[in-house]
């Protein structure tokens, strides 16, 4: 079916190319429908008013051959970024203000020959780039527009001509994979059937857009945790290919279709709205802004700090009204109109991403495991020094541009977060995208609190660590433990680099100073403190500070070509532990404290926060909150751990438990099992208990004054997700 299909596509895309007079022929019920879904798009399309200077300086560049003297058509290598697109962007710049009123150059001749000649000169070149998205969606897109855009204006023979470029944009071409990809060739296909006029083969290509919104977990797409997957190697791409390839691209064609026949199913703009809310929004902080932990090998090229757009939400709202008020908050977000207010905590199973947020700031945890590669390979150029980005990787963001451009002047080999090898230089970009090496990377979580686990041994270098994190309301602890390497090289745990931010204040020894600019090694540490956030020892500790200008460059950190070799100069704020030439057993342990000014913190530095680290051992890692009544625990392999006098946790295996108190008693149990090799975890606890759950049996011990709970834990596509109790 799936061939046949295809063919008709390919039918579609040259049986009309001589004759599109015929294909009106072809109209029946829906053409009413066609013709309004293609004024919609033009009407996008149209959008924005026209810049007759800027019009006027491509056709300054315009030779009597078509081509534009600006533009290099000799390199069409994959790190070159297919320069020739600025072609078809000039030509749709012209198309455009051929057809705009309001322009000077309307219905102009002059005009009218420069955009003859300029699609006359690529259709007589027909320039095919090394990389495939550069022919088969790029070339496509700016080609079909413009011919959406100019309609009949348009010599037929000359735009005719064009078909054998756009056709390269069809589902039977290499990149239109399930994933977003697919959606974004099949949108390119549908627009150019509503150029064709032909109106069978458009209604199958909607269906094929509407049916890409699903859950493919394991393979590429949408996953069941609202993650998403571009590529097998199950990196996290869901603010990336996730958001405008897939996410976006469907709800701008759930938009045109939208009051006609071919209109999406609810169902399939209902899940949309999910994957909007459970995985888009939530890994963005405050659903506003962009989240560097969740960037690939994007992550070398200049961002700007400013909100995500509200577009594709109001467009989801013309739809559906499922989960309307979190999309009119999050529209409302966005353009300013109030402040976070929500907390969650969130653990991406399928990708092994934690995301935790309170109104005041958001943090995260990037690992990998043997189930998923690290990082995307550097495709095409960018991000050759982000080997390490996964290794635990633990971004705090309060205001969201806390890491604004820092990557030129970053040291790649001390990420927040993270414990790495420190080599004198990185392996080459080749060596970036590896499997993991171990199965027990995860968290437990209901949805409010949560704590990660990672038993970490580096794919590059050997390094080992147990590694942890545990959430709570107004701060989180960070536990490493068996550190260990063979290499006599040092290891550093990087507590956080980040850009600096006014001064720069710590406690050493008893005393309080603020620390000049410079690089030093800090003895007896109790506490630093930078720009709102606080960074607490609970037992005094050595670490290595850094307050001072870092320079680098763009073209240093991509091998993409015609990048800035301008030397950048930034203040960077660095804060490590230095384990020293190959350690055998190192540990580390600190506080993290957001949102809070010095004497706030120092206030409050001196009982730890009521927090109390149970166990950091490479069989045990645990946490007791005393403000929030929690504990939270991370079993390596079976254990007991005593939480206080009379209250003590066993498990028979490895797994994680979070614990919720009140009133001496266990309120809320909370499990999960990251090794995800389980089928049920066997708990016991202190004291009494009695519930009545399928999946879950209770036998309490009066005689131990002591409950076993077994409980079955989720399986098949929810493997690795965590479970609550309410006691």
């Amino acid at each position: 079916m799936k061939y046949v299909l295809n063919c008709f596509f390919l039918f579609c895309f040259f049986g009309f190319l001589n004759n599109p007079v015929t294909a009106q022929g072809t109209k029946k019920d829906g053409s009413a429908d066609m013709n309004l879904i293609r004024q919609r798009i033009i009407a996008e399309l149209m959008k924005g008013s026209v810049n007759d200077e800027q019009v006027r300086q491509v056709v300054s560049t315009h030779d009597a051959a078509g081509s534009f003297t600006d533009i290099d058509y000799s390199d069409l290598s994959t790190t070159a970024g297919f320069p020739h697109q600025k072609h078809l962007s000039n030509l749709y710049t012209l198309a455009k203000a051929y057809v705009t009123k309001t322009s000077i150059f309307f219905h102009d001749e002059k005009i009218m020959k420069h955009i003859q000649g300029a699609l006359h000169y690529w259709v007589q070149k027909d320039f095919i780039g090394d990389n495939w998205h550069d022919n088969q969606i790029t070339t496509p897109t700016w080609l079909v527009n413009s011919l959406l855009i100019m309609g009949k204006d348009l010599d037929h023979d000359l735009a005719m001509q064009t078909q054998k470029m756009i056709g390269r944009a069809n589902l039977n071409a290499s990149g239109a994979r399930p994933s977003g990809d697919r959606i974004v060739i099949a949108g390119i296909l549908a627009r150019n059937l509503l150029y064709l006029d032909s109106l069978s083969a458009f209604e199958k290509v909607i269906k094929v857009i509407e049916g890409e919104i699903k859950f493919s977990t394991g393979e590429r797409g949408m996953q069941h945790d609202y993650s998403f997957h571009h590529r097998v190697d199950r990196v996290n791409n869901t603010t990336s290919y996730g958001y405008g390839k897939y996410a976006n691209a469907f709800g701008e064609w759930s938009f045109y279709v939208a009051g006609t026949r071919y209109q999406f199913s609810k169902e399939k703009i209902n899940q949309l709205v999910d994957y909007y809310i459970e995985g888009i929004s939530k890994q963005q902080v405050y659903g506003i802004y962009e989240d560097v932990s969740v960037k690939n090998r994007d992550i070398t090229s200049k961002s700007v700090f400013q909100p995500r757009g509200t577009l594709e939400i109001e467009r989801l709202l013309m739809g559906t009204d499922h989960r309307k008020a979190e999309l009119e908050e999050l529209i409302k977000l966005r353009k300013g109109e109030i402040q976070p207010s929500r907390s969650f905590a969130k653990f991406f199973w399928q990708t092994e991403h934690f995301v935790f947020q309170r109104p005041n700031f958001y943090t995260t945890v990037r690992m990998f495991s043997t189930r998923n590669h690290n990082m995307e390979m550097p495709y095409n150029g960018p991000g050759k020094p982000t080997h390490h980005r996964a290794d635990g990787t633990n971004y705090l963001l309060m205001k969201g541009d806390e890491y604004l451009n820092i990557w030129p002047v970053y040291d790649w080999q001390k990420i927040s977060g993270t414990t790495i090898l420190q080599k004198p230089k990185l392996h080459g970009p080749d060596e970036i995208q590896k499997k993991g090496l171990t199965s027990f990377v995860g968290a437990v979580t209901d949805g409010l609190y949560g704590a990660v686990a990672f038993d970490f041994k580096s794919p590059h270098d050997g390094v080992e660590a147990k590694k942890s994190w545990f959430f709570f309301d107004d701060e989180y602890v960070c536990l490493g433990t068996d550190i260990r390497s063979d290499v006599k090289l040092p290891v550093a745990t990087t507590i956080n680099q980040a850009l600096l931010r006014g001064n720069v204040l710590v406690m050493q020894d008893g005393k309080k100073m603020e620390m000049p600019e410079g690089s030093r090694k800090l003895e007896k540490l109790k506490w630093v403190h930078h720009n709102r956030v606080g960074y607490l020892f609970p037992e005094p500790a050595t670490l290595e500070l850094s307050n001072q200008i870092a320079t680098g460059t763009w073209a240093s950190i991509t091998d993409q070509k015609n990048i800035s070799t301008a030397i950048v100069k930034e203040p960077v704020f660095n804060l490590w532990f230095n384990h020293g030439n190959s350690p055998a057993n190192a540990s580390y342990q600190y506080i993290v404290v957001p949102a809070i000014d010095p004497d706030s913190f120092m206030a409050s530095a001196g009982d730890n926060r009521q927090i109390q680290i149970l166990s950091n051992t490479g069989s045990m890692q645990a946490v007791w909150h005393g403000k929030n009544q929690m504990v939270q625990s991370a079993f390596y392999r079976s254990g007991t751990l005593q939480v206080k006098p009379g209250m003590q946790i066993k498990v028979d295996s490895q797994g994680m438990v979070m614990l919720k108190m009140q009133n001496e008693r266990i309120a809320a149990i909370t499990v999960a099992d990251p090794s995800r090799m389980l089928q049920r975890i066997n708990l016991t606890v202190s004291g009494i208990y009695n519930k009545k759950q399928e999946g879950v049996i209770c036998i309490p011990d009066q005689a131990k004054m002591e409950t076993l709970f077994i409980i079955d834990l989720p399986q098949g596509v929810w493997s690795g997700s965590s479970l609550t109790l309410q006691l």
